[in-house]
C-alpha cells in the first residue's frame, strides 16, 4: 500500500508541475485579428483539452467532427499538456497556406521527438535537404517505367495469388479476413519492386510495427508517455528492436546482391522477367543518393514501406467494409468492369479450378471513373491519415488573420474535414461515389486543400498514382469474381495507429461468382 501511495504521489507531482509549466509559464492566447480565438466546449480551467484526449480514438474522431460542425471554417485554439500552443484549423483556405509554405510549417520538433524512435531520420519525419533527398530516391523508383511493370506484370500476379487463396478458402468453408488478404498483396509488391525481398503481411516486422505505430500514436494523446513507457514499454521497446533489424536486414541484403552481381543489378536466371529488371529500385535509388550510409537508407526504407504498405490495404479494406453495405454500389462497379472487359481482348488469362480469371492489367482508373470514385469515397470517409500536425519555424499569420506564434502548433483533422456539409453537403456522413462523377461520368477533380488525403504542397503523395492503379485492379477484380458477406456483427472501427487499421481485420465469408463471358463476347 505504501508504494501505492508513493507511486501515486509521484505521478501527481508529475501532473502538477506539467501542467504548472503548461499553463502557467508556457500556453499564450492565440488571436485572431487581435481577438482570442474560441476554445471548444468543455475545456478545462487546468487541463485543457488534455483529458479528452485520452480518450478512445473513436471518441476523439466524434469530437472532431462535432467542433467543425459547430466552428464551421472558424480556426480555434486547443491546449494539451506537453503540446505547444496550437489551433485547429478546417478552412481549406488556411490548409492551402499551410501546403504552399513549407518554410514556415515544417514537422517540428514536437512531432519528430514523439515519432523518432519509430521513424528516424525517414522521409516522414525530417525536413529540409534530407527529406528533399529521400523524395528524390521515391521519384526515381516511382518513374513511369516502374509503373508500368507494377501495371502488368507485379500487381497482376500477386493479385493473382490472393484470387487463389480466396478460391481455396471458399472450398473449405473458411472465414478469410480481407484485410490481411490485402496487407499481403502490398506486402509482396513492395517487398520486391522496392527492395527485391520475399515480404508477407504476418512476418515479425509487420507485427512488430503494427505494434509500434498505436504505441506511437499514445505518445501524442498521453501527456505523461514518458513515464507510463518507463513501466509497460518493455513490449514497444521489443517493437521496435525488431523493425531495426528489419532494416538493417533489407539494407545488406541490397549491398551484398550488389557486391556479388558486381554492381550490375543483373538476375541470373535465364528466362527474362520484367518485374524481375525494376526489382529493388528503390532500395538502390537510396543507396546511391545517400552513399550507402545503412543507417538513414535503414530509416528511409521502414518509412516508405510504411506509406506504400500500410495504407493503399487499409483503404481497400474500409471500401470492401463500405460495398458490403451498399448493395447498389457493388453493382454499378460490377457493371463498369464487366463492360471494361468485354471492350478489350485478352482480359481471360485461363482458369483456375474450372472458373475464369480475370487479367486485372485491364482495369487502369481512367476506364473505371464509377470504380475510382467509390475509392476516393471511401478515402474521404475513412482517411488512412486522420490527423496531422504541423510546427511553425517562424511566426506567421493565416489567411483568416490568425495569428500563429513561433513553435506554435497547427492541426488539422482530415476525418472531420471530410465530413464538412458546408464542402460535401448535408450528406456527407453518406456513402455517396456518385458525388465523385459530373453530368458526364468524369471523375471530378479536387484540390488538396479541399480534400487532403493525399496531403498536399511539395509533400503531395508520391504514391497516388500507385495507389489508384491498386485501386482499379484490386476493386474491379475482387467484384466480379467475388461475392463477400460479413462474418460480423456490428460496426467496424479503427484501432490505435498512425494511419487507419481497422480493428479486429475484417472476416468475411467468400462465394465465387461466375463471370458472364456472354455478354463480354457479343461487346
Amino acid at each position: 500500500m505504501a508504494l501505492l501511495e508513493g507511486t501515486a504521489l509521484v505521478w501527481l507531482g508529475l501532473l502538477g508541475s506539467l501542467l504548472c509549466y503548461q499553463f502557467i509559464l508556457r500556453t499564450p492566447t492565440i488571436r485572431r485579428n487581435g481577438v482570442p480565438l474560441r476554445k471548444p466546449p468543455n475545456t478545462l480551467p487546468v487541463a485543457g483539452n488534455g483529458i479528452l484526449f485520452l480518450r478512445p480514438r473513436q471518441e476523439l474522431f466524434s469530437w472532431f467532427v462535432k467542433c467543425q460542425r459547430l466552428f464551421g471554417h472558424e480556426t480555434f485554439q486547443i491546449t494539451v499538456p506537453t503540446l505547444p500552443p496550437g489551433v485547429v484549423i478546417n478552412d481549406p483556405k488556411n490548409l492551402e497556406f499551410v501546403f504552399k509554405n513549407e518554410d514556415i510549417f515544417s514537422k517540428g520538433d514536437f512531432f519528430k521527438r514523439l515519432s523518432w524512435d519509430l521513424f528516424g531520420n525517414g522521409i516522414i519525419n525530417v525536413d529540409g535537404e534530407l527529406w528533399k533527398a529521400q523524395r528524390k530516391a521515391g521519384l526515381a523508383f516511382l518513374n513511369t517505367s516502374n509503373l508500368r511493370v507494377l501495371t502488368d506484370v507485379a500487381l497482376p500476379r500477386y493479385l493473382g495469388h490472393a484470387v487463389n487463396y480466396l478460391h481455396k478458402q471458399e472450398r473449405v468453408e473458411n472465414v478469410v479476413d480481407l484485410q490481411n488478404v490485402f496487407h499481403e498483396i502490398t506486402s509482396q509488391l513492395m517487398g520486391k519492386m522496392a527492395y527485391d525481398m520475399e515480404m508477407h503481411a504476418g512476418d515479425d516486422f509487420a507485427v512488430a510495427f503494427d505494434y509500434a505505430s498505436g504505441a506511437t500514436t499514445e505518445r501524442f494523446q498521453n501527456p505523461l508517455w514518458f513515464v507510463t513507457e518507463l513501466l509497460t514499454g518493455s513490449k514497444f521497446r521489443k517493437a521496435l528492436h525488431t523493425i531495426r533489424n528489419f532494416g538493417h536486414r533489407i539494407v545488406d541484403s541490397a549491398v551484398n546482391a550488389d557486391s556479388k552481381d558486381g554492381g550490375t543489378g543483373s538476375h541470373s536466371e535465364s528466362v527474362p522477367d520484367r518485374l524481375d529488371e525494376v526489382s529493388g529500385s528503390l532500395i538502390q535509388s537510396l543507396l546511391e543518393v545517400f552513399n550507402n550510409d545503412r543507417t538513414i537508407v535503414s530509416d528511409a526504407v521502414l518509412n516508405y514501406l510504411s506509406a506504400g504498405r500500410d495504407t493503399v490495404a487499409q483503404a481497400l479494406t474500409w471500401c470492401t467494409y463500405l460495398l458490403m453495405q451498399h448493395q447498389r454500389v457493388v453493382e454499378e462497379v460490377r457493371n463498369e468492369a464487366q463492360a471494361s472487359l468485354g471492350n478489350i481482348q485478352g482480359s481471360i488469362v485461363g482458369l483456375y479450378d474450372n472458373k475464369e480469371r480475370v487479367n486485372s492489367a485491364v482495369f487502369i482508373p481512367t476506364s473505371l471513373p464509377y470504380t475510382m470514385a467509390t475509392f476516393y469515397e471511401t478515402l474521404r470517409l475513412y482517411p488512412p491519415i486522420p490527423f496531422e500536425i504541423k510546427q511553425c519555424e517562424k511566426a506567421t499569420t493565416l489567411p483568416d488573420g490568425t495569428f500563429l506564434p513561433k513553435k506554435s502548433i497547427v492541426f488539422w483533422c482530415t476525418w472531420a474535414m471530410n465530413r464538412s456539409r458546408i464542402s460535401w453537403g448535408d450528406d456527407a456522413d453518406s456513402f455517396r461515389p456518385e458525388r465523385w462523377l459530373s453530368e458526364d461520368g468524369k471523375v471530378i477533380t479536387k484540390s488538396a486543400a479541399e480534400y487532403p488525403v493525399f496531403n498536399g504542397g511539395p509533400r503531395l503523395c508520391l504514391g497516388k498514382r500507385m495507389a489508384e492503379t491498386l485501386a482499379a485492379q484490386v476493386i474491379a477484380t475482387m467484384v466480379l469474381t467475388f461475392d463477400f458477406t460479413p462474418a460480423y456483427e456490428g460496426e467496424r472501427v479503427s484501432k490505435s495507429s498512425l494511419t487507419l487499421p481497422m480493428e479486429g481485420g475484417l472476416p468475411c465469408f467468400v462465394k465465387s461468382r461466375t463471370l458472364n463471358l456472354e455478354q463480354q463476347h457479343h461487346k
